[in-house]
C-alpha cells in the first residue's frame, strides 16, 4: 500500500491530458519495490498554466517531473539548464531538480531506440515516415537519424513545423530528410516508398480520438507500423496495420524504457526494470 508523509519525495507528470497515463502505476510500483519513500503523481496542466506549473515544481520542492503532450517544447524557456542532447533534439520529457535548478533531459530518444531493438527492427538503410513534428517526433527522428535511417519523411499538419524539424536534423546526421504536409494526397505518394511508419501524434488516444490520413488500401504487408500511443494498446492505426499483415508495434515498450531512464535521473538508482515491465504488461496486455 502506498504511504505518503511529509517526508515523501514527490515526482510527477505535466501534460494535457494525463488521464490516459500509466506512468504513475509504473513508477509507484518501482518505488515500492525498492522501499523508497517517493510518490509519482499526474497533473493535468493546460498550456496557459504551464509557466505557473513549472514555478510550482521548484516552490513545492519536487524532485522532478516527466513532461508529455503538449509541453515538451513549450517548457524549454522555463528551465535553468538543458542537457546537450535535449537541446539538440529541441524537446524535454524529463526534468530533474538539482540544488534548486530545473534541468531538462530527453529520455524519449533512447527509449524509442531501445524499443526498436527489442522488436528486432534496425532502421539502418530504411526509409521512414514520421507522422507529427512535436516533441515526441523530434526524439524519434533524432534516434532514426543517429542510427542510420536512409531517408526520413516528416509529415505534419503545420508544414512549417515539419520544415523546421527537418532543418534541425541536418545537425544530427547524414540522413536525407524531407518535410511534408500531413494530408492524404501527400502521404499517398510517400507510403509506397516508406518501410517504417511512426505515429507520434496524440491521434488514437482514448481521450483524443481523431483520424490519421492513412487508409488501409495504401498499406502493404512489408510495412512496419509503430504507434507511440499505448493507451489503448490497439489503436485504429495498429488494427488497420494488422489487418493488412503489417508488423504492428505499440508504444508500451518506449513508455517502459524512457520511464526507467527518468527514474535513474531522479533517484540516482537503477530502475527495477522487471517490476516496471510487469506493471506495463498487466495494464497493456499483448
Amino acid at each position: 500500500m502506498l504511504s505518503v508523509s511529509s517526508r515523501t519525495a514527490v515526482v510527477g507528470l505535466l501534460g494535457y491530458p494525463v488521464v490516459h497515463s500509466f506512468s504513475p502505476y509504473m513508477h509507484n510500483a518501482a518505488f515500492r519495490a525498492l522501499g523508497m519513500d517517493w510518490v509519482y503523481l499526474a497533473f493535468n496542466v493546460e498550456p496557459r498554466l504551464l509557466p505557473a506549473a513549472v514555478s510550482g515544481i521548484r516552490a513545492l520542492g519536487f524532485r522532478g517531473v516527466n513532461v508529455t503532450i503538449p509541453h515538451k517544447q513549450a517548457i524549454l524557456p522555463f528551465l535553468d539548464e538543458i542537457d546537450p542532447l535535449a537541446k539538440l533534439i529541441g524537446a524535454v520529457n524529463t526534468v530533474v531538480v538539482k540544488e534548486g535548478k530545473l534541468v531538462g533531459y530527453n529520455t524519449d530518444a533512447s527509449g524509442f531506440w531501445r524499443s526498436l531493438k527489442e522488436e528486432g527492427v534496425d532502421p539502418r538503410g530504411k526509409r521512414a515516415l514520421i507522422l507529427g513534428a512535436g516533441g515526441a517526433a523530434r526524439a524519434v527522428a533524432y534516434a532514426l537519424v543517429k542510427h542510420g535511417c536512409n531517408r526520413l519523411y516528416i509529415a505534419n499538419r503545420t508544414y512549417d513545423r515539419a520544415r523546421e524539424l527537418a532543418e534541425t536534423l541536418k545537425k544530427a546526421g547524414e540522413t536525407s530528410v524531407e518535410p511534408l504536409s500531413l494530408e492524404e494526397a501527400f502521404l499517398a505518394s510517400i507510403l509506397p516508398e516508406a518501410d517504417l511508419i511512426i505515429n507520434t501524434t496524440s491521434v488514437g488516444m482514448e481521450t483524443v480520438g481523431g483520424e490519421l490520413p492513412i487508409t488501409a488500401d495504401k498499406l502493404e504487408a512489408r510495412h512496419i507500423i509503430y504507434d507511440l500511443v499505448y493507451n489503448p494498446p490497439y489503436t485504429k492505426l495498429l488494427k488497420m496495420a494488422s489487418s493488412k499483415g503489417c508488423r504492428a508495434i505499440s508504444g508500451r515498450s518506449m513508455l517502459l524504457y524512457q520511464g526507467a531512464e527518468a527514474f535513474t535521473l531522479w533517484t540516482g538508482r537503477e530502475a527495477p526494470l522487471e517490476v516496471m515491465k510487469q506493471v506495463v504488461e498487466e495494464l497493456l496486455p499483448s
